[in-house]
């Protein structure tokens, strides 16, 4: 009796990692209030102490700190990387695409269908011009490759894809580090200018509180911003290749003609979700 599938189709985000069309990526809520969370804290902090929010708006310590910064980024690397990196920051609020229950059954009924109907059969779950990891890793197995040779290439796909997304990671990391150098470089400028006024002391606080607004901002834009966005990016690279490893396994698997209850119990190791601390509860 013949087994009727959906094929599995997949979309590919900006940073390259691909998920089932079932599995719709969100918004993350609570990331995206983080940020105007974080401006609303420094805010608050400012008017508690006495402070108006004026006195933090500097135009050339801003000129200096993300004017420098971006100059910086644009001297240090490509610009088809830093383009990339706008496209990776573009989804970096949605859910990271990690293994679920769904998936694990979902390879379980193709490894039920390959075990039938031979591996052939899975050719119709292989959408049409359809470039995602998912289905070249069906392919390979369609096509009979030696299931150690479609590993090889299917962990250099995946190690490779991961470097890259990595790599935008690593843009904002070094903008982080550019950032508050910068912001010191605005308040030496901002000091000297308060020198030149020592024949009028009292303008001299008044001046000291200025300069030192870039140092705010240079601190404030690495530790608030680029820092935190550059760990979600890692965070979600991780996620998606630990996506791939399953779909590896998977492959490989289906591809060797394990039993599908051993398909479905080798890939419940990649769940993460609601999972336990190792050893917390004797397991």
């Amino acid at each position: 009796m013949a087994t009727t599938t959906t094929p599995v189709r997949q979309n590919t985000t900006e940073m390259g990692h691909e998920m089932p069309q079932h599995m719709r990526r969100r918004r993350d809520v609570l990331a995206m209030l983080s940020l105007p969370l974080i401006v609303a804290i420094v805010a608050l902090a400012q008017i508690s102490e006495g402070g108006t929010l004026r006195a933090l708006l500097q135009p050339t310590a801003a000129l200096i700190v993300f004017g420098g910064t971006l100059a910086a980024m644009l001297l240090s690397y490509p610009s088809e990387l830093l383009r990339r990196t706008a496209r990776a920051l573009s989804g970096v609020f949605r859910v990271g695409v990690s293994p679920d229950k769904a998936m694990v059954h979902r390879f379980e009924v193709l490894a039920v269908q390959a075990r039938r109907h031979g591996a052939l059969s899975l050719e119709g779950e292989i959408p049409a011009n359809d470039t995602s990891f998912l289905s070249r890793a069906l392919q390979l197995v369609v096509d009979g490759i030696d299931p150690a040779y479609a590993r090889q290439t299917l962990e250099s796909y995946n190690e490779a894809r991961e470097s890259a997304d990595l790599e935008c990671a690593e843009v904002l990391e070094s903008a982080a580090g550019y950032a508050p150098t910068l912001g010191i470089v605005g308040t030496v400028m901002g000091l000297i200018q308060v020198l030149k006024q020592l024949s009028a002391p009292a303008e001299m606080g008044q001046g000291l509180a200025v300069a030192f607004i870039a140092t705010l901002y240079g601190v404030g834009l690495a530790n608030l911003f680029l820092i935190p966005l550059a760990t979600r990016l890692r965070a979600l690279a991780r996620s998606a290749a630990v996506t791939r490893e399953l779909i590896i396994e998977a492959a490989v698997a289906i591809r060797t003609g394990v039993h599908p209850r051993l398909v479905s119990t080798q890939l419940e190791g990649y769940i993460r979700s609601g999972e336990r601390p190792v050893g917390f509860w004797g397991d």
